[in-house]
C-alpha cells in the first residue's frame, strides 16, 4: 500500500559532453521532471556529469543513494562513447551482458534497416540482472537496474520512455487518467495541447496519432494524480475542439 505521507525522492544525472559544452541545450531534465510530479515524486536534484566513467560512477553512487529513484538520460547509444551502461555496471558491482531480450527487440527492428551490427548490438547490454523499459520510437529500450533507470539522451525517446513506466513506480499518489480522442491531425493542435496542460497544473497530456479509415486522427491520454483536475483539463480540451469544428470524443477513438 502506497503511503501518501512520505515524500518520494528521485535525482537526474544528465551524462554529456555536447551538455557542458554547450552545443545541445538538455530538454529532459523539464520533461523528467513534468513527469515525476505526475508521479507524485519530487525531484530534488540534478547533475551534469561529462563521457567519463568514474564521473558516471561517483554520481550514481552519490545519487542513488540518498534518493528513492535516480534516472539517467544520455550515453546509452551505439558508439564508443556511450558508456553509461558500463559505469552503472560499475557502480552497481555487476558486470555488463547482452540482455537476451534486447538482442531480440534490436534484431526485429534493424532486419529491414541492414542488421544487427556490433555498434547496433551495444544497444542490447545492460548492467547484469536489469530490466528493460519500452521504447517505441527507436527500437533500443531503456534499462531498469535497481532503482537506476538509464534512459536515451534524445528528448523524443526519452518521452516514450517515460511515458511507458507512467503509474509503475511507487509513489505519492496513484496516477489516473482520461482520454480524448479526435479525428484531427496532431501537428494542427500541438500549440493547443501545450497550451492546456500548463493551464492546469499536475497534468500531462500524451498524444498518440494513428491513421485508420484514410483518416489521420489521435487520442490525448490526460494524466494527473487529482480526479477533479482530470476531468477540468478533459473538459476543456474538448470545448477548445470542438470550437475549431473538430468534434471530440470522450473516451477516445
Amino acid at each position: 500500500m502506497t503511503n501518501t505521507d512520505r515524500i518520494w525522492t528521485a535525482a537526474l544525472i544528465v551524462v554529456g559532453d555536447e551538455i557542458l559544452s554547450g552545443r545541445t541545450q538538455d530538454k529532459n531534465i523539464a520533461q523528467v521532471a513534468a513527469w515525476l510530479g505526475v508521479q507524485g515524486i519530487r525531484l530534488r536534484e540534478v547533475r551534469v556529469v561529462p563521457d567519463v566513467i568514474d564521473a558516471i560512477v561517483e554520481a550514481v553512487n552519490t545519487l542513488r543513494a540518498r534518493n528513492d529513484y535516480l534516472f539517467t538520460t544520455g550515453g546509452i547509444g551505439p558508439t564508443h562513447d556511450d558508456i553509461t551502461v558500463d559505469a552503472v555496471a560499475q557502480a552497481l558491482g555487476v558486470p555488463v551482458v547482452i540482455h537476451p531480450r534486447a538482442r531480440a527487440i534490436l534484431e526485429a527492428y534493424y532486419e529491414t534497416r541492414g542488421g544487427l551490427n556490433d555498434a547496433r548490438l551495444r544497444m542490447a547490454r545492460v548492467p547484469d540482472g536489469a530490466d528493460l523499459i519500452e521504447n517505441r520510437v527507436s527500437g533500443a529500450p531503456g534499462i531498469r537496474a535497481g532503482n537506476v533507470f538509464l534512459m536515451a539522451g534524445v528528448p523524443s525517446i526519452t518521452a516514450q520512455m517515460l511515458d511507458g513506466l507512467t503509474g509503475k513506480l511507487e509513489g505519492g499518489l496513484p496516477v489516473i487518467s482520461h482520454t480524448v480522442g479526435c479525428w484531427v491531425a496532431e501537428s494542427e493542435i500541438a500549440v493547443m495541447l501545450g497550451d492546456t496542460e500548463k493551464r492546469f497544473a499536475g497534468v500531462q497530456i500524451g498524444s498518440y496519432p494513428f491513421f485508420r479509415e484514410g483518416r489521420t486522427g489521435a487520442n490525448f491520454v490526460i494524466r494527473s494524480v487529482d480526479a477533479d483536475v482530470l476531468l477540468a483539463c478533459a473538459q476543456d480540451l474538448s470545448a477548445q475542439l470542438a470550437a475549431i469544428g473538430r468534434e471530440p470524443v470522450d473516451g477516445g477513438i
